[in-house]
C-alpha cells in the first residue's frame, strides 16, 4: 500500500495538472479574446461573490468532516476526520473519475485505528448517501426545470445527445448501486460482506485479505447497529452530504455572480450534476481535461461575454480541483511516515 501511494506522490500528481492544464492553453488559444476583460466590472460586490465561493468550498469539505466523524459514532476526532477526508479528495483527484478514491478510503479509515469491517461499513454508507443524493435530486430537478432545458445545449447542438445518454447511463448505474447497497446493507449484508471480501483480491489490498474475513462478520454487527441507530444520525448523515454536495454546486454559481448577473441558478446547478454523473465514465485523473470542455460547452450560453468562458473553466478547476493535489503532497508522505514506515522500524 504505501509503494502504491509512493507512486501517487510523483508523477500521478503532475498528470491531471499538465492534462487540464494542457487542454485550458487550447481552449485559450481557440476561442479566448483578451478584450472581453473589458466589459467585465470587477466590484467589491465581486470579491463578496468569490468570498462565498470560498465558503462554499469550506462547506462542501466541512460537511464531509462531520459526516465521516458521526459514521465513526465519534471515533475518529476533528484532526483524523480531516486527514481522511483530504487523504480521500487527493486519491479522487489523482485516479479516474470512475475509479474514484473509495476503495483506497478504506484503509485510510483503517490506518487512523477503526476497524476493517467497520471501515467497509463506513465507506459503503457515504457511497451509499453520495449515490442517494444524485439519485433523488436529479430526477426532482429535471422535472422542475425540464428535461429539454437542461440538455438542449445553445451553443453546442452537437452536445446534446451525448451529454443526454452519458447523463441516462450514469444515472442508471447509479440507482442500480443505491439499491444494491440498500439491499445489502440493510436487508441482506452477508452478500455486502461477499462483495467486500471480493474487493480485497485487488493487488494493493490482498494484504489485508485475512483481515477481511473477520470483517465479514463484522459488516453483519454494523449492518444490525445502522438498522438500530436513532433518527438523529440519519439526519446528520442526510443532512451533511446535502450540504457537501449542494455547497460544491453552488461554486460555480458564486464564481458566474462575481462578474455578471445569473437568472438561471437551479439550471446551471441541475447541469453541474449532469455533468458530474457524465464524467463517472470519465478515463483520465479527476476528469482532468474532459471537465474543462464539458464546463465550456455546457454552461457557455449562461456567459454574457463571449471568450471568458475559457478564463472561468480555469478559475473554476483552481478553485475546485487543483487545491486537493497541492494539499496532498504536504499530507501524503507524512501520512505515510506516520502510519508506515515509523511502525515498520517500530517491529
Amino acid at each position: 500500500m504505501s509503494e502504491e501511494i509512493e507512486k501517487v506522490k510523483s508523477w500521478k500528481i503532475f498528470l491531471p495538472v499538465l492534462i487540464g492544464l494542457a487542454v485550458i492553453a487550447y481552449m485559450f488559444y481557440k476561442e479566448f479574446d483578451p478584450s472581453t476583460f473589458d466589459e467585465i466590472d470587477f466590484t467589491w460586490l465581486s470579491v463578496f461573490w468569490l468570498v462565498m465561493a470560498i465558503f462554499c468550498i469550506i462547506g462542501r469539505d466541512f460537511g464531509y468532516i462531520v459526516r465521516i466523524r458521526a459514521l465513526s459514532e465519534n471515533q475518529l476526532t476533528w484532526r483524523q476526520a480531516f486527514r481522511v477526508i483530504m487523504l480521500w479528495e487527493f486519491t479522487s483527484a489523482v485516479t479516474p473519475s470512475s475509479v474514484g478514491g473509495t476503495s483506497v478510503a478504506l484503509i485510510y479509515i483503517h490506518k487512523e485505528g477503526i476497524s476493517i469491517g467497520k471501515s467497509s461499513a463506513m465507506v459503503m454508507m457515504t457511497s451509499l448517501l453520495d449515490e442517494a443524493y444524485f439519485v433523488i435530486m436529479f430526477p426532482i430537478l429535471a422535472l422542475s426545470i425540464g428535461v429539454n432545458n437542461l440538455f438542449d445545449i445553445e451553443n453546442s447542438p452537437g452536445w446534446t445527445h451525448g451529454i443526454f445518454w452519458l447523463a441516462v447511463i450514469g444515472y442508471t448505474v447509479k440507482f442500480i448501486w443505491v439499491i444494491a447497497l440498500i439491499y445489502g446493507m440493510f436487508v441482506n449484508p452477508k452478500r455486502l460482506g461477499k462483495m467486500i471480501f471480493a474487493l480485497f483480491k485487488l493487488p494493493f489490498l490482498k494484504r489485508w485479505k485475512r483481515s477481511a474475513t473477520k470483517a465479514l462478520r463484522e459488516i453483519e454487527l454494523s449492518s444490525t447497529e445502522l438498522k438500530s441507530k436513532k433518527k438523529s444520525f440519519w439526519f446528520t448523515a442526510f443532512l451533511t452530504t446535502f450540504v457537501s454536495w449542494t455547497s460544491r454546486y453552488w461554486i460555480v454559481n458564486c464564481l458566474f455572480l462575481a462578474f455578471f448577473a445569473v437568472h438561471d441558478h437551479f439550471l446551471i446547478f441541475a447541469r453541474q450534476l449532469v455533468m458530474w454523473i457524465a464524467m463517472l465514465v470519465t478515463p483520465t485523473p479527476g476528469g482532468s481535461g474532459i471537465a474543462e470542455i464539458m464546463f465550456s460547452n455546457y454552461l457557455d450560453e449562461f456567459i454574457p461575454f463571449a471568450g471568458f468562458v475559457v478564463a472561468l473553466a480555469l478559475l473554476w478547476r483552481l478553485v475546485t480541483y487543483y487545491p486537493y493535489l497541492i494539499i496532498g503532497v504536504f499530507v501524503v508522505p507524512k501520512w505515510i511516515s506516520d502510519k508506515f514506515i515509523s511502525k515498520k522500524k517500530q517491529n
